[in-house]
């Protein structure tokens, strides 16, 4: 699969992963600052954003397309960065291909299973034709009965893509994403697997992504991860707190890297 991507600046590759219903334009803003250090390459997932769609998703799938993807482009090591889905999809990648990851950044995710949380997303998207809107205008009137929050609206509202013919069509793959609902919010990782590297995992404190009984089931699956709240910030982070997010990162990436394998004891 050809996942679709940008890049901005060179160095040390730092890839980064957005969330449910988004695409990798939500990065560009940070993606531009930390270009002065890093060669940043933002994806879409596979039925997200320009990237394919396919007929099936789950955390496993997801990544295999990213190692694939980092095949293709000569990157052999990366940091990996994650936010919402895109988190257990960095996990994923960390716990399955550990050699291909330098350092993890979550945010605002944790490692286990999750509740159904976007039923009334699904429900307002559910609600348009995009072939016969004709505009975005009257495309977030019919969607404002099924979803107060204006700004969810807006955020959803921008998978909308002008069609060649007439009226709109959803970037994403809409039908998979609400078939495969259930694989998305599965836990990620298995009883034995670590990823042997640093974790940083970012929470928003207005936000219940991540709780404190969480912490357990992090460290066992990633034995050197950090936890870092950012207290006036709700789910999305970045879009929220960008500077408070960006210093905590930037201070992660720049320790020195350490490793800690387990060992696997002697027989007899």
């Amino acid at each position: 699969m050809q996942l679709n991507y940008k890049t901005y600046g060179e160095g040390f590759p730092l890839v980064i992963l957005h969330g449910l219903f988004g695409n990798l334009d939500n990065w560009q803003t940070l993606a531009r600052q930390w270009a002065g250090h890093y060669r940043v390459i933002l994806v879409d997932l596979r039925n997200h954003g320009r990237s394919p769609h396919a007929d099936e998703m789950s955390y496993p799938l997801m990544a295999h397309d990213l190692a694939a993807f980092l095949e293709e482009q000569s990157v052999d090591r990366c940091h990996l960065l994650g936010h919402s889905m895109g988190g257990k999809v960095a996990m994923q990648t960390a716990l399955t291909y550990p050699a291909l990851v330098e350092k993890l950044i979550v945010v605002d995710m944790a490692p286990r299973q999750y509740g159904r949380g976007h039923d009334d997303v699904f429900a307002a998207l559910h609600a348009l034709d995009p072939a016969s809107l004709e505009d975005r205008r009257e495309a977030d009137e019919r969607m404002r009965p099924h979803m107060e929050d204006a700004g969810v609206r807006q955020f959803l509202l921008k998978n909308l893509a002008r069609d060649n013919e007439e009226g709109f069509r959803w970037r994403m793959n809409l039908e998979v994403l609400h078939r495969d609902y259930d694989n998305l919010i599965a836990p990620v990782g298995t009883l034995g697997q670590h990823f042997p590297g640093q974790a940083l995992f970012v929470r928003g404190g207005k936000s219940g992504y991540v709780h404190d009984e969480d912490w357990d089931g992090i460290q066992a699956l990633f034995p050197l991860a950090e936890l870092a709240t950012v207290a006036d910030a709700g789910h999305w982070i970045h879009a929220e707190r960008p500077r408070e997010l960006l210093s905590l990162i930037q201070a992660f990436l720049e320790k020195p890297a350490t490793r800690k394998e387990r060992r696997v004891p002697d027989e007899g």
